[in-house]
């Protein structure tokens, strides 16, 4: 297991946390012989969906059962790191394996945001090769919700008619977006967020740095998300969610200072990127709880800034929940074309805090 603060990719993770019963029943599934030949795996985004894929495809390209695994453990499908399926899987090298996943856009320096049809293109001919390293082709699609039109309608083929012994692993984490005749075709198993306490021990395993408050309210911003909570450690979540909720509580002159402020720390230069994701989907958080407490008539949770309930108090009562539902859209919306159409991201944080601060129409 990973003892130091790194946390491995998923196709070489040996950690998974919280999701016991997911394991269970594709443990019953292969013993069993039922195993469906494709698998939706729907959940929040960062909450492990891609870690146990590749777990279980380790334990089927191990053979399961005839691989000498223990299938009676807590960890049914764990392979021991030292095993030669761990480490060619890790490495991106067994040839029974195949992961479709967004290519890499070398203008903007990282993966699309999409899925598209050559990205799939390899994957009729990977299955009808002859299976020389056991008797399973394996396909991980990561993910699934990220194939545009033309790469869902390609995949469709190989799901409607799957040679014999092959897999599907779609990983999904809004299974709305994709086509209906896809997600018809696979079996879905929803994994669920973990609890704060599940979450706060994850980080005291992989950013050991953090003191046990930190770690307490990291896991209760991330909503259950693993790879979220290592997201907003990295990109000192607490502190720009302290900076985000200031800024929302000034008003006048001091409130636009501040807002500025903000927008040129996490708005220039290229490393700013993740603390500007970040700040943008705590903001959009905490516009969709304080919109979820108005309407179930509560409070407000514990304050993880001192005000916070006030300020939410005093933001409901100018707008009825119809406008502040759309202010939530809005940012969203801006959020999603900053990364699409590589906007400045001061101009969208600074539209994104006027939305809030404007009247209702």
């Amino acid at each position: 297991m990973v003892e130091n603060d790194a946390t491995p990719p998923p196709r070489a993770n040996p950690a998974l946390i919280g999701h016991e019963a997911a394991e269970a029943l594709l443990c019953d599934a292969f013993r069993r012989g039922r195993l469906a030949h494709a698998w939706l795996l729907v959940g929040p985004r960062g909450i492990g969906k891609a870690t146990l894929a590749y777990r279980f495809a380790r334990f089927v390209l191990a053979g399961g059962a005839a691989g000498g695994l223990d299938l009676a453990g807590s960890s049914p499908l764990a392979l021991d790191e030292t095993d030669p399926v761990f480490r060619r899987v890790a490495a991106g090298g067994h040839g029974a394996l195949l992961t479709v996943e967004p290519a890499y856009d070398d203008r903007r320096k990282r993966p699309r945001d999409e899925i598209v049809v050559a990205d799939v293109r390899a994957v009729g001919s990977f299955l009808r090769l002859t299976a020389g390293e056991g008797s399973t082709r394996i396909v991980i699609v990561d993910a699934a919700d990220q194939l545009n039109r033309s790469a869902a309608n390609a995949l469709l083929k190989s799901l409607e008619e799957p040679p014999n012994n092959s897999l599907f692993l779609l990983i999904c984490h809004n299974p709305g977006a994709l086509l209906p005749t896809v997600r018809s075709r696979c079996r879905r198993l929803r994994l669920r967020p973990l609890d704060d306490a599940a979450l706060a021990g994850f980080l005291a395993r992989f950013r050991p740095e953090l003191d046990p408050g930190q770690r307490a309210a990291i896991a209760r911003l991330a909503r259950g998300s693993p790879g979220r909570a290592l997201r907003l450690a990295d990109a000192g979540g607490l502190e720009l969610y302290g900076a985000m909720v200031e800024v929302l509580a000034r008003e006048g002159p001091e409130r636009v200072a501040a807002l500025h402020a903000l927008a040129d720390r996490v708005g220039r230069g290229a490393e700013a990127g993740a603390s500007f994701d970040t700040l943008m989907e705590a903001l959009a958080d905490w516009l969709a709880r304080m919109v979820r407490n108005a309407a179930l008539g509560l409070s407000g949770e514990d304050e993880l800034v001192a005000g916070e309930a006030t300020l939410a108090a005093r933001l409901v009562a100018g707008g009825d929940l119809a406008h502040w539902t759309e202010v939530w859209e809005k940012i969203r919306r801006l959020a999603g074309q900053a990364s699409q159409a590589n906007l400045d991201r001061r101009q969208v944080l600074v539209a994104a805090f006027g939305a809030i601060e404007a009247p209702p129409a």
